[in-house]
């Protein structure tokens, strides 16, 4: 790897991600660690550490370093936890997933992304991961509820059928609202019934694929 591109990552690391409040030793680490530049498309490889949402096919994003850093960090991801993630994008929060926890299951409604993300984790060398093309928001389940989810798009509200795929315990991030007002929070299963939320930051993120179908029936 060039010396401009680990200079590159080390200044996202310090100027961008840390000066945003992510503190957490194990992401900062990892973001030293996994290159982000590997999961960039072509044309943008030199803009890796931009601040600012690199655009993929389909009209996806990759979203900016420091949001992806307090997602992490809001999770809390711990090394026995099993994680779904709901749209896999580039993989580039696949990778960093994947090494923060057990196991994880990474579902992509565009076949394209998918298979892009997987060849580039296998080249990684990362295999923890189950990779499903499907949309979440139709007649696909998860095999098993999970200790995190994550969401990759934005909602205007969270699915019930999302907050279902979680474990007691759990977490669940997502990012809700209408452009140019979203909110990313971070839901805590305490039980079977209750909930608690946090709201972490705004920003703005294209909506997940036919999020306002898995909504229609929430009040």
């Amino acid at each position: 790897m060039s010396m401009s591109f680990d200079r590159a990552r080390t200044n996202m690391v310090g100027q961008q991600v840390r000066s945003w409040e992510v503190l957490d030793k194990r992401i900062l680490t990892l973001f030293e660690q996994v290159h982000r530049e590997d999961f960039v498309p072509a044309r943008y490889r030199n803009l890796a550490f931009a601040d600012f949402n690199i655009p993929l096919a389909h009209g996806q994003v990759m979203m900016k370093p420091a949001v992806e850093g307090r997602m992490l960090q809001a999770l809390e991801l711990q090394s026995d936890d099993t994680v779904l993630e709901i749209g896999t994008g580039s993989g580039y929060i696949t990778a960093c997933l994947a090494a923060l926890a057990k196991r994880l299951c990474t579902v992509e409604i565009f076949e394209d992304l998918l298979r892009d993300a997987e060849k580039q984790l296998q080249d990684s060398q990362i295999d923890n991961v189950e990779f499903f093309n499907a949309d979440v928001t139709g007649e696909w389940l998860p095999e098993q509820a999970h200790d995190v989810v994550v969401v990759g798009g934005s909602v205007p509200i969270v699915p019930e059928r999302f907050k279902e795929w979680v474990n007691p315990g759990g977490r669940l991030f997502a990012i809700v609202g209408d452009s140019p007002a979203m909110e990313a929070i971070c839901l805590t299963r305490v039980n079977v019934t209750e909930w608690t939320e946090e709201s972490l930051f705004e920003t703005v993120l294209p909506p997940l694929i036919n999020s306002e179908k898995a909504s229609v029936f929430e009040f």
